[in-house]
Protein backbone atom coordinates (compact mmCIF):
# COMPACT_ATOMS: atom_id res chain seq x y z
CA UNK A 1 0.00 0.00 0.00
CA UNK A 2 2.82 2.36 0.86
CA UNK A 3 4.26 1.92 -2.64
CA UNK A 4 1.00 3.04 -4.25
CA UNK A 5 0.65 6.03 -1.95
CA UNK A 6 4.24 7.06 -2.61
CA UNK A 7 3.68 6.58 -6.34
CA UNK A 8 0.65 8.89 -6.28
CA UNK A 9 2.64 11.46 -4.32
CA UNK A 10 5.63 11.22 -6.70
CA UNK A 11 4.10 13.55 -9.26
CA UNK A 12 4.33 10.93 -12.01
CA UNK A 13 1.39 10.41 -14.33
CA UNK A 14 -1.47 8.93 -12.32
CA UNK A 15 -2.47 6.02 -14.57
CA UNK A 16 -5.70 4.10 -14.16
CA UNK A 17 -5.59 0.32 -13.81
CA UNK A 18 -6.79 0.03 -17.41
CA UNK A 19 -4.06 2.34 -18.69
CA UNK A 20 -1.37 0.52 -16.70
CA UNK A 21 -2.64 -2.88 -17.91
CA UNK A 22 -2.54 -1.66 -21.51
CA UNK A 23 0.93 -0.21 -21.08
CA UNK A 24 2.29 -3.39 -19.50
CA UNK A 25 0.62 -5.54 -22.14
CA UNK A 26 2.37 -3.66 -24.94
CA UNK A 27 5.74 -3.67 -23.17
CA UNK A 28 5.72 -7.22 -21.83
CA UNK A 29 4.19 -9.21 -24.69
CA UNK A 30 5.49 -9.63 -28.22
CA UNK A 31 3.88 -7.48 -30.90
CA UNK A 32 2.72 -6.32 -33.22
CA UNK A 33 -0.12 -4.84 -31.19
CA UNK A 34 -3.33 -3.49 -32.67
CA UNK A 35 -6.29 -1.78 -31.01
CA UNK A 36 -8.50 -4.72 -31.93
CA UNK A 37 -6.04 -7.27 -30.52
CA UNK A 38 -5.47 -5.32 -27.31
CA UNK A 39 -9.23 -4.93 -26.81
CA UNK A 40 -9.72 -8.68 -27.28
CA UNK A 41 -6.98 -9.58 -24.79
CA UNK A 42 -8.27 -7.12 -22.17
CA UNK A 43 -11.92 -8.05 -22.78
CA UNK A 44 -13.01 -4.47 -23.45
CA UNK A 45 -14.30 -2.57 -26.47
CA UNK A 46 -12.09 -0.87 -29.05
CA UNK A 47 -13.26 2.62 -27.96
CA UNK A 48 -12.11 1.83 -24.40
CA UNK A 49 -8.64 0.95 -25.70
CA UNK A 50 -8.62 4.02 -27.96
CA UNK A 51 -9.37 6.34 -25.01
CA UNK A 52 -6.59 4.76 -22.95
CA UNK A 53 -4.22 5.02 -25.92
CA UNK A 54 -5.09 8.69 -26.35
CA UNK A 55 -4.04 9.32 -22.76
CA UNK A 56 -0.91 7.16 -22.94
CA UNK A 57 0.00 8.70 -26.30
CA UNK A 58 -0.42 12.18 -24.85
CA UNK A 59 2.02 11.24 -22.11
CA UNK A 60 4.41 9.87 -24.72
CA UNK A 61 4.34 6.33 -23.29
CA UNK A 62 2.92 4.64 -26.42
CA UNK A 63 2.65 5.64 -30.06
CA UNK A 64 0.44 4.61 -32.99
CA UNK A 65 2.36 3.71 -36.12
CA UNK A 66 1.02 2.82 -39.58
CA UNK A 67 2.00 -0.56 -40.98
CA UNK A 68 4.27 0.16 -43.94
CA UNK A 69 3.12 -3.02 -45.72
CA UNK A 70 -0.61 -2.36 -45.30
CA UNK A 71 -1.39 1.29 -44.59
CA UNK A 72 -4.84 0.34 -43.28
CA UNK A 73 -3.29 -1.28 -40.20
CA UNK A 74 -2.17 0.76 -37.22
CA UNK A 75 0.18 -0.71 -34.66
CA UNK A 76 0.64 0.39 -31.05
CA UNK A 77 4.36 0.67 -30.32
CA UNK A 78 6.65 1.40 -27.38
CA UNK A 79 8.44 4.70 -26.86
CA UNK A 80 11.54 5.69 -24.94
CA UNK A 81 9.39 7.80 -22.57
CA UNK A 82 7.27 4.73 -21.83
CA UNK A 83 10.38 2.67 -21.21
CA UNK A 84 11.70 5.35 -18.85
CA UNK A 85 8.39 5.46 -16.98
CA UNK A 86 8.28 1.69 -16.49
CA UNK A 87 11.96 1.51 -15.50
CA UNK A 88 11.30 4.20 -12.89
CA UNK A 89 8.21 2.38 -11.67
CA UNK A 90 10.21 -0.85 -11.39
CA UNK A 91 12.88 0.91 -9.32
CA UNK A 92 10.11 2.41 -7.20
CA UNK A 93 8.76 -1.05 -6.43
CA UNK A 94 12.23 -2.44 -5.72
CA UNK A 95 12.92 0.40 -3.28
CA UNK A 96 9.80 -0.61 -1.37
CA UNK A 97 10.78 -4.29 -1.40
CA UNK A 98 14.26 -3.54 -0.12
CA UNK A 99 12.99 -1.34 2.69
CA UNK A 100 15.03 1.54 1.29
CA UNK A 101 13.30 4.76 2.26
CA UNK A 102 14.48 6.75 -0.75
CA UNK A 103 12.11 6.89 -3.69
CA UNK A 104 13.32 7.32 -7.27
CA UNK A 105 11.75 9.94 -9.48
CA UNK A 106 9.50 8.25 -12.04
CA UNK A 107 7.70 9.41 -15.13
CA UNK A 108 10.16 12.22 -15.73
CA UNK A 109 12.01 12.93 -18.94
CA UNK A 110 15.80 12.77 -18.73
CA UNK A 111 16.08 16.55 -18.96
CA UNK A 112 13.86 16.87 -15.88
CA UNK A 113 15.83 14.86 -13.33
CA UNK A 114 17.09 11.45 -14.25
CA UNK A 115 19.25 9.96 -16.98
CA UNK A 116 17.78 8.28 -20.01
CA UNK A 117 17.46 4.54 -20.19
CA UNK A 118 18.07 2.49 -23.28
CA UNK A 119 14.97 1.61 -25.27
CA UNK A 120 14.58 -2.18 -25.61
Amino acid sequence: MRTLIDYVRSGAADLTNRQMALLLLVYLTPGPHTVRGLARILGVSKPVVTRALNTLGGLGYLRRERDQDDRRNVFVVRTSDGTNFLEGFKRFLRADDSGNGSRPAIGLRPDQREPAFAHP
